[in-house]
């Protein structure tokens, strides 16, 4: 089952900033790392990229340059910006956050104790 658009949303900018980390590529191998790495879990579609990576190019964030592929084709490929990697680590940090919230809340439901349980000793004195 793939992940919604809420959640890959969400991601998007984590995900590119992050493979642009690695080195500068273009929109369609940045798709392929995603959907490789994830076991096909996240589909980014190329499009989404590109509508994410024109925002973060606006902020300031990545930059675009072409290079030539054959003898008449060229691509576009982006690079990391400095302030590109201040922004990965909030984000990346923000992230890490809420991924720790979210598991504990689902821990705290899979406890054996329920929620009614918990409310009901709350109210005793």
């Amino acid at each position: 089952m793939a992940i919604t658009n809420v959640f890959t949303s969400g991601i998007t900018e984590l995900l590119l900033l992050s493979i642009l980390e690695k080195s500068d590529n273009y929109v369609y191998e940045i798709t392929q790392v995603i959907t490789k790495h994830s076991g096909g879990l996240l589909n980014i579609s190329p499009n989404t990229l590109y509508t994410v990576a024109y925002k973060m190019e606006q902020e300031g964030y990545i930059s675009e340059y072409t290079r030539k592929v054959g003898r008449k084709r060229t691509r576009i490929y982006y690079h990391l910006e400095p302030s590109g990697k201040v922004y990965l680590r909030a984000i990346s940090e923000q992230y890490h956050q809420t991924q720790q919230g979210v598991i504990s809340v689902l821990d705290f439901l899979d406890a054996s104790v329920s929620i009614q349980e918990e409310g009901d000793t709350d109210h005793e004195t």
